[in-house]
């Protein structure tokens, strides 16, 4: 229910050295002085952080906690029947602690060993140009705050959750983590923002949405999917359609309800075949040679 990128809270430094998480509206949060306070510090330990050292040591609350202990709880029952085999395989070789937040660090000695990935903290949103482009150097930039306890199974933007349940034991996958690579390498190539809106809506619709056929079953290997208490529930309701990228890439859709359009993958196969070569061979005349030729 959130775009990766764009959906982040703004994250503002005063001249005095403090700093403010602006949440919108309707963010759970907005009215809880502490709460923001909150994300404020956690935010500020990711901007005085220095690439090349350890990622900050955040002292998560007993309330930070106790969310991340029910998302795990109710997440793992829906994974068992839901998550595609290679997503479950990885969870079990990453193995992420249910009774506490795990730090980025502790998570990136689970990944790194299995695919190489590892984790740079971030205070919010990171430009798009950044945050793929950093995956080619096997860099995922994540948040550490979490959301709000008064709904702890639901989000309004990507927090420690996403990032880690979703994205993080994906990487721990040796085949998710190259796509992820590929879509860094294919970031780093393309030189205008109109072809790289074109491969993060891709992505969008593949590692953050994508489905997979397992036997007779539906599953899910996209890291919104999979961190979303509810949207899990619900994405074999979907018109599910088969892979079409620059349908993919030119789609609109609203980022605010359930998706109701998703891409599936006949197979494992399938899927690197496709939706690595199309990561692995964009470029910035990519969508064009895409483009449904006009019929005279």
């Amino acid at each position: 229910m959130f775009e990766e990128g764009q959906l982040y809270s703004p994250v503002t430094e005063e001249a005095d050295g403090s700093v403010t998480v602006h949440l919108a509206p309707n963010h759970p949060g907005v009215d809880d002085d502490e709460y923001k306070t909150r994300r404020g510090e956690i935010a500020k330990a990711a901007l005085r952080w220095s690439e090349g050292t350890p990622a900050p040591v955040i002292d998560y609350t007993e309330a930070e906690h106790e969310v991340w202990r029910t998302v795990m709880r109710e997440l793992r029952p829906k994974h068992e029947r839901l998550a595609c085999k290679a997503y479950l395989e990885a969870a079990e070789k990453v193995a992420l602690p249910t009774d506490r937040v795990p730090q980025l660090e502790e998570v990136s000695a689970l990944v790194e060993p299995l695919t190489g990935f590892h984790f740079h903290p971030a205070p919010g949103l990171v430009p798009l140009r950044q945050f793929y482009g950093s995956l080619a150097d096997r860099v995922f930039h994540s948040t550490q705050y979490l959301r709000h306890a008064a709904q702890p199974l639901y989000t309004p933007e990507p927090d420690l959750v996403h990032e880690i349940v979703g994205h993080g034991v994906m990487l721990g996958a040796p085949e998710f983590a190259e796509l992820h690579r590929l879509t860094g390498e294919a970031a780093r190539r393309l030189q205008t923002d109109e072809a790289l809106s074109f491969m993060a809506k891709v992505f969008w619709f593949t590692c953050e949405f994508g489905v997979i056929q397992e036997g007779d079953e539906l599953k899910t290997y996209g890291a919104g999917l999979l961190s979303s208490y509810g949207e899990i529930e619900e994405f074999r309701d979907a018109e599910v359609r088969g892979m079409d990228f620059f349908e993919m890439g030119t789609a609109e859709y609203d980022i605010t309800q359930y998706q109701p359009i998703l891409y599936k993958a006949e197979s494992m196969t399938h899927l690197m075949e496709a939706v690595g070569s199309f990561f692995a061979t964009m470029d910035d005349d990519t969508p064009a040679r895409l483009a449904p030729k006009a019929v005279a």
